[in-house]
């Protein structure tokens, strides 16, 4: 995994004018940092050039202040942005006023019914809020089947356990989930100084491409269930998770050529879709 380091730039002038103007504070339970600076909307763009050719309709999760909503919304066929915090009501569509091809969601992204977004979205392109990062990428390529393109800034932690390799630390119940269904690079450091307030965590830019389906449930219980007792063997952690006995997982696990005692992290995604059509055997 390469990573290029990132230069902090300038704050942009519609972020500091907005929250002057509106009374904006960021909220940090959240999770909110708003984008300050005008450098790292290039580089989003570069990401999600395929993305931004003017016939792409892209979702923006966590618009904030609109800084990123404005550049996309230049860009794309049309735009859905999901917004939680009410307040930002106002400067959000101040941002967007211009624009005819923008349609502003109100609520949870976690609970909107992505699947009625019309048009439907082929990409998404956002700022995530940290607490809801992995868990919104994921639920974005179960229940939006068109979109074939992420580009997403998150918390390096996540990022990383994302793209994370089969044997590595970091490679986990998410990096498999996603990787089932997609390719997914972490293509460069993001600096704290790009957001206001500055974080205390770090923050890289993900891009992931849709090469397949997104794992049926069966498939992602199974997963889920793999990595839910690290430390066990794989057997014992899907016994403890109540997906399959440890017999019947040694039994699949054999069946692959895999030792019995292997644990969740040496399995590759498509080794854990091998097990999942074993055990259904």
């Amino acid at each position: 995994m390469v990573m290029v380091a990132a230069v902090a730039g300038t704050p942009t002038q519609p972020t500091l004018r907005r929250m002057r103007e509106f009374g904006i504070r960021p909220d940090r339970e959240l999770g909110q940092n708003f984008l300050v600076d005008s450098n790292i909307l290039g580089v989003i763009g570069r990401a999600a050039a395929p993305a931004l050719d003017g016939s792409e309709v892209v979702l923006e999760i966590g618009g904030g202040l609109g800084v990123l909503s404005e550049y996309l919304a230049a860009r794309a066929a049309h735009l859905h942005v999901i917004e939680l915090d009410a307040r930002l009501r106002e400067a959000l569509q101040d941002a967007v006023a211009r624009f005819e091809n923008v349609t502003l969601h109100w609520g949870d992204a976690m609970r909107l019914d992505l699947a009625a977004l019309r048009p439907a979205p082929d990409a998404v392109v956002a700022n995530l809020p940290y607490g809801i990062a992995a868990s919104s990428l994921l639920r974005t390529i179960e229940e939006l089947p068109e979109v074939t393109l992420w580009v997403a800034m998150v918390q390096r932690e996540v990022g990383e356990r994302l793209a994370a390799s089969p044997g590595s630390g970091e490679y986990g119940a998410s990096s498999a989930i996603a990787q089932l269904a997609c390719e997914v690079r972490v293509i460069r450091a993001i600096p704290r100084t790009v957001f206001h307030p500055v974080p205390n965590v770090d923050s890289v830019l993900v891009r992931m491409q849709r090469s397949g389906e997104a794992p049926p449930p069966a498939l992602r219980a199974l997963v889920r269930g793999a990595f839910a007792h690290r430390r066990k063997t794989l057997p014992a952690s899907l016994e403890l998770a109540g997906i399959c006995s440890r017999g019947r997982a040694r039994a699949a696990l054999r069946q692959l050529g895999l030792a019995e005692d292997v644990r969740a992290e040496r399995l590759s995604p498509t080794q854990f879709r091998h097990l999942a059509e074993a055990l259904e055997r």
